[in-house]
C-alpha cells in the first residue's frame, strides 16, 4: 500500500516556503523561514573579535547556535539552560559546518559571525529550515556590510540550502512533516551548495535497511528540492 501525504503533495513535491527578512531590528541581519508549519527565526550578529587559535591569523569565523523554544511542539519543549542536549549539539554544529562552506573566511578578516537558529515551530525538518534560512539572513547581513562599507568585497562563496528526504513503505518522499518523519524507514538530511555539489549528508535507516539505488533515488530528489530551495533564496534577497 502506497503511503498517502496528508497534504496531497507529490512524493517529489516540496511544502510551502517563504523567507521574511528583517523580520526584528536588533541582529545584523533577520529571517524567519517557513517550510510548511515549521517556522525558525534566524538571526546574524558579528564581533571584532575571533577565537583564541585564529588570533593574528587575519581569518575570521563563523559558528551557529540551535535552540527549540518551549511552545515550538504540541507539549511543551523544556528550555535547555545548563547542559544542552546532544541533538541541540548536533544541529548546531551541522548549522555551522554548512554556514562555513558558503562564506571565504580570510576574506571576512578577524571577526566572528554568529547565526542564531530559534525554532518557534517544529513540524520535522528543522535542522533543514535553519541552514536554509540562516543562509539568507548571511547573505543579507553579508550586503549590509559592503552597503555601509565595513567590508570592501563580499566574502561569501556560493549559496547553501538543505532539505530532508525520507523512505516511506519502499518510497521516496521530499521534505517530510512531522508524520511522515516518524513513519519513515529511513530519514535523510542534505545539504548542498548553488552548483549542487553535496557538502553534507546525514542518513540512517531507522527500521529498516536501503539499498544503494534508493539513496541515489532520494539524493535525486533532494537535488531537485534544494535546486527550488536555491531559487526561492535569490528572490528573497533581490526583493529587499
Amino acid at each position: 500500500m502506497s503511503w498517502n501525504r496528508a497534504d496531497n503533495r507529490r512524493a517529489n513535491q516540496l511544502r510551502s516556503h517563504k523567507f521574511e527578512l528583517d523580520f526584528i531590528d536588533n541582529p545584523l541581519s533577520s529571517v524567519i523561514v517557513e517550510c510548511g508549519k515549521t517556522k525558525v527565526l534566524c538571526t546574524v550578529s558579528i564581533e571584532d573579535k575571533v577565537p583564541k587559535f585564529l588570533l593574528n591569523s587575519g581569518q575570521g569565523w563563523l559558528t551557529a547556535e540551535y535552540r527549540m523554544l518551549p511552545g515550538a511542539t504540541s507539549s511543551r519543549h523544556p528550555r535547555e539552560l545548563l547542559k544542552l542536549s546532544g541533538r541541540t549539539q548536533e544541529i548546531q554544529r551541522l548549522i555551522g559546518r554548512s554556514l562555513r562552506a558558503a562564506i571565504n573566511l580570510k576574506v571576512l578578516g578577524e571577526k566572528t559571525i554568529t547565526i542564531d537558529a530559534d525554532v518557534i515551530q517544529a513540524d520535522a525538518g528543522t535542522r533543514t529550515a535553519s541552514i536554509t534560512g540562516s543562509y539568507v539572513a548571511l547573505a543579507h547581513g553579508i550586503n549590509k556590510l559592503i552597503a555601509a562599507g565595513e567590508l570592501k568585497k563580499s566574502p561569501l562563496l556560493e549559496p547553501v540550502a538543505a532539505v530532508s528526504v525520507g523512505l516511506i513503505e519502499q518510497e521516496a518522499f521530499l521534505d517530510l512533516d512531522y508524520p511522515e518523519d516518524v513513519a519513515a524507514d529511513v530519514d535523510l538530511n542534505v545539504v548542498m551548495n548553488g552548483k549542487l555539489e553535496l557538502i553534507e549528508i546525514q542518513g540512517t535507516a531507522e527500521s529498516n535497511s536501503m539499498t544503494r539505488s534508493q539513496l541515489n533515488q532520494m539524493l535525486d530528489l533532494a537535488e531537485t528540492g534544494i535546486k527550488e530551495l536555491l531559487e526561492a533564496q535569490q528572490a528573497a534577497l533581490k526583493s529587499i
